[in-house]
């Protein structure tokens, strides 16, 4: 069994205070931290970029788990990996290339994810599983938080995962959309590891106990 990863989103923190929610995500028991990054063409949103996280590098020793829902991310490659980002998911929808630019994640000293969006089939990853270091299957459609969590996405989890076994690889299963203290049982039951959650924990005042909201469900 892969370890169990919470990766708080910091696209629902307070942007006006980045470095103080940096250390309120520190003081949790959370692993990463889930930085999106949105460029108002592949989805509807815009956030920030690789200047905003190479300035949250000076605040946190986390992992930073940068998802780029961008056109053409392989762009970006260098400006992340210069950033300080530790792990670069791109979708597989966002680039011809896909193949070439997890190749370049990689090179560029980075882990490489792949994501794939609520519409498309599970079946587009396999030639890529070899090749990553982990997979996030969007379980709402990107661009916004609060977002109502898709279930039928749970059936592209359980395929990934037994490929994952079928082919005896090693890599994170991520999940990203409506990941509450009910949802994320439902994820780990079909082979997630990697839980992103936004709304649900920032929106809580104590957010070491909110975390451990999730911890809970995870082991009860």
């Amino acid at each position: 069994m892969s370890t169990l990863k919470i990766a708080p989103s910091i696209l629902a923190a307070d942007y006006a205070n980045f470095a103080t929610e940096l250390k309120r995500i520190e003081k949790t028991s959370a692993e990463y931290v889930h930085i999106d990054i949105m460029d108002g063409q592949f989805v509807p949103n815009i956030s920030f970029g690789a200047d905003v996280v190479a300035s949250m590098r000076k605040h946190s020793k986390l992992v930073f788990d940068c998802h780029l829902m961008v056109v053409n991310p392989e762009r970006y490659v260098s400006a992340f990996a210069q950033a300080g980002a530790d792990m670069m998911t791109i979708h597989l929808e966002s680039t011809q290339h896909i193949h070439g630019a997890l190749q370049k994640i990689k090179a560029a000293g980075m882990k490489a994810g792949v994501v794939i969006n609520p519409g498309t089939p599970a079946s587009a990853l396999e030639p890529l599983l070899d090749l990553v270091d982990q997979v996030l299957i969007m379980t709402v459609n990107p661009g916004f938080g609060g977002q109502a969590f898709i279930a039928s996405c749970l059936d592209k989890v359980r395929k990934v995962a037994a490929w994952r076994e079928q082919k005896n690889l090693d890599f994170d299963i991520e999940v990203d959309g409506g990941i509450d203290n009910q949802t994320i049982v439902a994820c780990a039951q079909a082979g997630a590891n990697v839980f992103v959650a936004g709304s649900y924990l920032f929106k809580a005042q104590d957010l070491v106990a909110q975390v451990e909201t999730l911890r809970d469900a995870l082991h009860d």
